[in-house]
């Protein structure tokens, strides 16, 4: 051969440069918004929810208050307590418009047809219509008072 060898002026076998992390793919960009749009939405939900029942906790605590104090107490001032609260979350969920007007036994079926129930005008609720506006109180608050808890607990808005 006359000249330098061709094969002599090959290089070796080289590997490119490593791919970088950053800036990532397109795809990667997608996947990130998709899952921030996922936990606002999960976020947004959660506290409206939170937010929304928050009077129905409150409720239930003052409730439990009640029932705790209600041996120190006359039974006349537990059942006007006890249909205060029911009032005020009433008028949480259906508006004091459509709640307030409501007595006796318009008040009563109120409360059955949101609780759906029969108790209030036909059981242990019914001293809640007019009973507590009578001189003497009689009322079975043992009843009373898992009625009116399930009442809150149940509450749905108008």
């Amino acid at each position: 051969m006359n000249g330098p060898d061709p094969l002599a002026q090959l290089r070796d076998i080289h590997l490119p440069d490593p791919v970088g992390w950053w800036p990532p793919a397109p795809g990667w960009w997608l996947l990130a918004m998709v899952v921030l749009a996922i936990i606002a939405a999960t976020t947004y939900f959660i506290s409206r929810y939170i937010r929304r029942n928050r009077y129905r906790k409150e409720a239930r605590q003052e409730l439990q208050r009640l029932n705790a104090e209600r041996l120190g107490h006359s039974t006349r001032h537990t059942v006007e307590q006890l249909a205060m609260l029911l009032r005020r979350v009433a008028i949480q969920t259906c508006g004091r418009v459509a709640v307030a007007p409501l007595v006796g036994q318009a008040w009563l079926k109120f409360l059955d047809s949101k609780g759906e129930t029969d108790q209030f005008t036909a059981g242990p609720g019914k001293v809640l219509g007019e009973g507590h506006y009578q001189p003497t109180v009689e009322a079975d608050l043992d009843q009373l008072f898992p009625l009116v808890e399930k009442w809150i607990r149940r509450s749905k808005k108008c």
